[in-house]
């Protein structure tokens, strides 16, 4: 009884695996993107706070709308299958961005050792989007040789 009830579970979960994580990491990119398109983010202090540390090249108001339309792209990229090779690595690029307080502003993301605060934990809390896009990776197929390589 539980045998074909717990191969049922698996089978459902790894028809949707996929499926949900590219919905997921939609909202959150679009969404996010979006409140910062519509001045509305709350991480905008945090995201100032990181760009006077390391970005000279522009003003914040461009390198911030920029930064927004990354994030939209991003998240409408994960809805269109076939487009996981270019995603997924501006997933990461974006992640790296993203981690970059824990370290550059550490009086923000840390109240104490291995306490972080809210912004600290919404940091964090990426290393679950960078599972969601790995599980994406695991299901996709390999890219072929050419004949010629």
């Amino acid at each position: 009884m539980i045998g074909p009830l717990d191969r049922g579970l698996v089978h459902l979960a790894r028809n949707l695996t996929v499926p949900v994580a590219r919905f997921g990491l939609f909202v959150i990119f679009f969404w996010f993107g979006l409140l910062k398109l519509l001045g509305m983010s709350p991480a905008a202090g945090l995201v100032r706070n990181l760009y006077t540390q390391t970005i000279s090249f522009m003003s914040f108001d461009v390198f911030f709308m920029l930064f927004a339309a990354f994030e939209c792209l991003i998240g409408i990229l994960f809805l269109i299958k076939g487009t996981e090779r270019v995603v997924i690595p501006l997933l990461f690029i974006h992640m790296a961005m993203t981690f970059m307080p824990l370290f550059m502003l550490p009086e923000i993301t840390w109240q104490a050792p291995f306490v972080p605060t809210l912004e600290g934990q919404y940091i964090i809390k990426n290393l679950a989007i960078i599972a969601s896009a790995l599980a994406i990776a695991a299901h996709m197929h390999p890219v072929r040789r050419s004949i010629g390589s």
